[in-house]
């Protein structure tokens, strides 16, 4: 790392400088339901949405290509005077609602509020008012003599973004997840100790259904990390705990939802316990699969599916990067080992995919359990050319084509990856940067 102001950053790469602000770092990545819009979040609070091209005859390559729709500033650095508080502009999440009507619909959130923006196209403006001249002036009334019916006029086409809710006031701790419910009328939120449900018309008030903060804080075990709703059935939704377990609640049961339904944990295997072992058991991130048969964990190491109807163990599990597993220490000592990345499932729930350190992310085949690793970077990443595979060296003599381990670069890290829903086509965050893979058109 080298040396940069509080608001800059400057990695040094195999002798390049490359700077950056730090706003622009990309903090979530969601595509919407259909996959023609795809959102960014950065820690400047900005949200720039992607608009997939039409294909055409004429552009029968530009299948894939996302081009920028609309950017607005989402959320604003804010100050709590009551607790001396600092409340960042960073998004934490966006998640969209499925569109009703010609407008799209997405929530995003910060550490404190969360917002409804509404999305929206205007090509047309109305001309020929009575009372006011075309700039927008009044007119003196005495000049009225005739009256006009206003027509609308063809105009450039304008994206608007406008906040239609602000949900606000509800979170004691920052916010770490948000998921729409599949009534589409209601969604949750999660903090590290309580989720809330909220209705999308209310503002002023939500249930809170889970709530873990112990009467006494230095009795605290464990944190929620993160938390989302099943895909059909409203009244089911799950969250993970920092003690890399997951309880599966259903809002049916109770109003308070303190008790869970079903409860999700692998036992440790004691003669692989070490000092880090509760911290790299934490899980960053959990999904269910679109069926929602599945759900899927993220925790330091690995990716684990489970089956909602088997809760002693998972039914898969994908090493990620079980060669970091002797550099732990190091790895601690630089707060790498806290990092939380996200994980994400294809359309049809066959492959999986998550992100490593180097620009590295890696795919999952469930059916052939055939797994790949590939880089993002600007260097290998020319528009249209084939990603190669990469692998790591962890000892021995190195071949031609692998990095060895203790060259990884840890500054450069794919924490947030997307799917989209019905075709292969990912979108990778590596830092400030976006790219957007598709496979191979013949």
């Amino acid at each position: 790392m080298c040396a940069a102001d509080s608001n800059s950053l400057e990695l040094c790469y195999n002798g390049l400088s490359l700077s950056f602000r730090m706003a622009d770092i990309i903090s979530t990545v969601e595509f919407n339901y259909s996959g023609e819009l795809l959102a960014t979040g950065d820690k400047g609070g900005r949200v720039v949405i992607f608009q997939r091209e039409q294909e055409s005859k004429n552009r029968l390559l530009s299948r894939g290509e996302y081009n920028v729709y609309s950017t607005f500033q989402s959320h604003e650095p804010e100050f709590d005077y009551l607790k001396s508080l600092e409340i960042e502009e960073k998004i934490n999440k966006i998640r969209w609602l499925p569109q009703q009507n010609a407008a799209h619909f997405l929530l995003s959130a910060n550490d404190k509020t969360i917002k409804l923006w509404k999305i929206s196209e205007r090509d047309k403006r109305a001309e020929g008012y009575n009372l006011k001249d075309e700039d927008g002036r009044l007119r003196d009334p005495f000049r009225i003599t005739t009256l006009r019916v206003p027509v609308l006029m063809p105009m450039d086409l304008m994206v608007e973004a406008s906040p239609r809710r602000i949900f606000a006031n509800a979170h004691t701790y920052h916010i770490n997840s948000i998921s729409v419910n599949s009534d589409y009328e209601t969604y949750i939120s999660a903090d590290d100790l309580r989720i809330n449900l909220w209705h999308l018309e209310i503002t002023d008030r939500s249930f809170n259904i889970v709530d873990i903060k112990p009467a006494n804080m230095e009795e605290l075990t464990e944190v929620i990390t993160a938390a989302e709703c099943h895909p059909h059935q409203c009244n089911v939704f799950v969250y993970s705990s920092s003690k890399g377990t997951i309880r599966l609640c259903d809002m049916r049961a109770a109003a308070l939802c303190d008790r869970h339904s079903k409860f999700f944990e692998e036992p440790e295997d004691p003669s692989s316990r070490s000092f880090f072992s509760e911290i790299i058991s934490s899980i960053s991130d959990v999904k269910f699969s679109h069926s929602g048969r599945y759900m899927m964990t993220r925790d330091y190491l690995s990716v684990k599916v489970w089956d909602l109807n088997m809760e002693n163990r998972p039914v898969e599990t994908y090493q990620v990067h079980e060669y970091l597993r002797s550099k732990l220490c190091s790895l601690y000592e630089n707060d790498c080992i806290f990092d939380k990345f996200e994980c994400c499932w294809n359309g049809s729930d066959s492959a999986i995919m998550t992100g490593s350190y180097n620009n590295f992310f890696r795919m999952f085949d469930r059916n052939t359990r055939r797994d790949i690793t590939l880089e993002a970077s600007r260097e290998n990443s020319k528009p249209r050319a084939m990603l190669k595979p990469r692998k790591v060296c962890t000892g021995g003599k190195r071949k031609k084509d692998e990095i060895s381990v203790d060259s990884l670069d840890f500054n450069k890290k794919i924490l947030h990856t997307a799917w989209h829903p019905k075709e292969n086509v990912i979108a990778v965050a590596a830092t400030n940067n976006l790219y957007i893979f598709q496979d191979k058109i013949n």
